[in-house]
């Protein structure tokens, strides 16, 4: 069906559901590009997998778009670039873009209104310069992945050189209801974000690629594949609808036919995939010199006055975004940063918008589920939608039982916590909230095993160093005796000689 790809029919999809979509409010229009520039900006150092960068200015400074001001730490992190002009005015804890908004160090401008870039270099033709270098250029641009991963893209660029990739996945899924973000830039960028998957190419030296669609989104589909009809090496194709397709398993199984084992990653079977957004952003970075510093956000739900897919700069505060889109905070019951089946509930709209944000939800008490749980009817729904193959209701009674051990023996690790089980469940049960929180309890369990084992080799290593210590105090005294001694047996011998 597509050359370079093994199967001659799709196979049968795992698991899923299909949600309710709710993206025609925003799927239709066009992306709105004119968002005032927030006086503040609010630049987590944190917004990628990895260590935090380590910034590079200091209060008071005068910076320009696109300046670095905080370099990446190690392989797996990515730089932060300044996402408008002004003034560094702090450097301090804010609360996070997270459920528990704890603090993270941030990096706050006061923007001048110029908004002006700082000197961007020429690039004359990228397809001159080596696949390293492409690598490089990706990774100090700050690039990750923007399908919500936030993996430094660069290191799969490297990777997918190291490890010989065959194919590589641009992911057009967006199977999650409400979130149309990708769905605009493929209709409005196609042309852009082409670009940047052949750029991809040519930094990972792979030869083949594939755009994967979901059927609902037609308009994107014809943009995408027009935009590639003069470019052989990439395939647009289109996937059946149904959540959670954009599952980088589930979507490489569909595509290739390939089985990731467990444990191991696409990788290791020749398979790589990267969100359109990154691929757009890749285009900018190799062609325009710019890093990554805004991203196309949708802001939708029913207590939204004007739900749009709207560009802004990183770091701006939920709350001007609402402000900007009309939302009735009255109405609003939850606020979701992502989407309603993975993304994360936030206390409050104070937290700045990040490299990982797709999507900001204010939803009304009529668009959530009921929360009344009932006793389990034992019908087995949650084990067909599961796209991982595990038996959530197990899971479930085993982690109320306080049996985290036998949860991680059927699975636990595995479940990627897309919420298929809860949405299905006609008990209302809470399953997906169970296995967040008991995969939380088990990394903090085997992070207090791990600092206890630590512990445990420095007092062996402090015991030991304590006996080699007093051993060597013992030899020494023993030496100074003997020669005391000797010195006696000397003096004593010139004595008797001297008689």
């Amino acid at each position: 069906m597509l050359s370079g790809l093994s199967w001659l029919k799709p196979p049968r999809i795992r698991g899923g559901v299909h949600a309710e979509e709710r993206k025609a409010n925003t799927a239709a229009q066009a992306i709105v590009t004119d968002f005032p520039m927030p006086k503040k900006l609010y630049i987590p150092l944190q917004q990628h997998v990895g260590k935090p960068a380590e910034p590079l200015i200091r209060v008071g400074e005068m910076v320009l778009k696109g300046q670095l001001l905080a370099y990446s730490q190690g392989m797996i992190s990515a730089p932060v670039h300044a996402p408008s002009s002004g003034t560094i005015i702090d450097v301090n804890d804010y609360p996070a873009p997270h459920p528990s908004a704890l603090p993270i160090r941030m990096i706050v401008v006061e923007t001048n209104g110029k908004n002006q870039w700082l000197e961007l270099p020429e690039i004359g033709d990228p397809f001159l310069l080596s696949p390293e270098d492409i690598s490089l250029r990706v990774g100090a641009a700050g690039i990750v992945g923007l399908g919500g991963a936030t993996f430094p893209t660069a290191v799969k660029l490297n990777m997918g050189r190291e490890n010989h990739i065959d194919t590589l996945i641009i992911n057009g899924a967006e199977c999650e209801p409400y979130l149309s973000c990708d769905d605009r830039q493929m209709q409005e960028r196609s042309e852009q974000i082409i670009d940047g998957v052949r750029l991809m190419l040519h930094g990972m030296e792979t030869h083949h690629a594939v755009v994967a669609i979901e059927d609902n989104k037609p308009n994107a589909f014809y943009a995408m594949a027009a935009a590639a009809r003069h470019f052989p090496a990439i395939k647009v194709i289109q996937i059946p609808t149904r959540y959670p397709m954009g599952w980088d398993r589930q979507l490489i199984r569909y595509v290739t036919g390939r089985e990731v084992p467990v444990g191991c990653r696409s990788s290791e079977i020749g398979v790589t995939i990267h969100n359109v957004g990154t691929a757009y952003a890749t285009h900018k970075a190799i062609r325009h010199g710019q890093p990554l510093v805004s991203r196309v956000i949708t802001v939708s739900g029913g207590a939204v006055g004007k739900p749009m897919n709207v560009e802004v700069p990183l770091g701006t505060l939920i709350s001007e975004l609402f402000a900007f889109c009309g939302v009735d905070t009255a109405q609003t019951a939850r606020i979701v940063m992502g989407g309603p089946m993975m993304g994360d509930s936030l206390p409050h709209t104070g937290l700045p918008t990040v490299k990982a944000t797709s999507g900001v939800l204010a939803l009304t008490q009529a668009e959530l589920k009921s929360t009344d749980e009932q006793p389990c009817i034992r019908c087995a729904s949650c084990l067909t939608v599961c796209p991982a193959g595990l038996r959530p209701v197990d899971m479930a009674n085993h982690i109320k039982a306080n049996q985290l051990d036998a949860a991680v023996d059927i699975g636990l690790k595995d479940c990627i916590s897309c919420g298929c089980c809860s949405y299905i469940c006609p008990s209302n049960i809470p399953l997906v909230q169970y296995f967040k929180y008991a995969s939380g309890e088990v990394a903090a369990r085997q992070q207090a095993q791990h600092k206890s084992e630590q512990t445990k080799k420095l007092m062996a290593a402090r015991q030991m160093r304590l006996e080699r210590i007093a051993q060597q105090q013992l030899e020494e005294e023993q030496a100074r005796i003997a020669a005391k001694k000797e010195r006696e047996r000397l003096q004593a011998e010139q004595e008797t000689a001297a008689l």
